[in-house]
């Protein structure tokens, strides 16, 4: 991980993940446009109007390529929520995945979250495995159609007070 910067967002950053998660999202899950505008949806809210005592981006980098992201949001006064973890292929299975959870969770047990909660798809087998590895539940599932399949969506959490 020597070689990987972690930067706050920048600009240009929102149009590629915007553009990457429509892309590797319709290639990989089948997902149609709708997911690429929930994407746009909460990078707008996000850069229109987030907090910087409470929440965070970051955007990893490797020899000036993008290769992932991981948010941090305020839900309310005591929960944090995950949002827009990806990596591109290319960066998967090298442990920064790890990395970027760590880094997440660590910054909002510092900012005296007491948990942090996501939401996910079943299908997105070795996110949902690095998850429970690092601690968190799955809170819930469920069927739904959503982004043109069916899917199965999962809440996750977890406790940041325990660790």
């Amino acid at each position: 991980m020597d070689d990987i910067e972690l930067r706050d967002l920048e600009i240009g950053d929102a149009g590629w993940l915007i553009q990457q998660h429509g892309v590797l999202y319709a290639r990989d899950e089948g997902f149609d446009a709708t997911f690429e505008a929930l994407v746009a949806e909460v990078l707008a809210e996000f850069i229109r109007s987030h907090d910087p005592a409470c929440e965070r981006a970051w955007i990893a980098w490797r020899g000036g390529e993008r290769l992932g992201s991981i948010f941090c949001v305020r839900q309310d006064d005591t929960t944090a929520k995950l949002r827009l973890f990806l990596l591109v292929p290319q960066a998967r299975g090298t442990g920064l995945g790890r990395h970027l959870l760590a880094t997440c969770t660590d910054w909002a047990r510092g900012r005296g979250y007491a948990r942090m909660q996501l939401w996910t798809h079943e299908s997105h087998r070795a996110a949902c495995a690095l998850y429970a590895r690092n601690g968190w539940s799955c809170t819930a599932s469920r069927p739904v159609h959503s982004f043109g399949v069916d899917l199965v969506e999962q809440a996750w959490e977890i406790d940041l007070q325990t660790r």
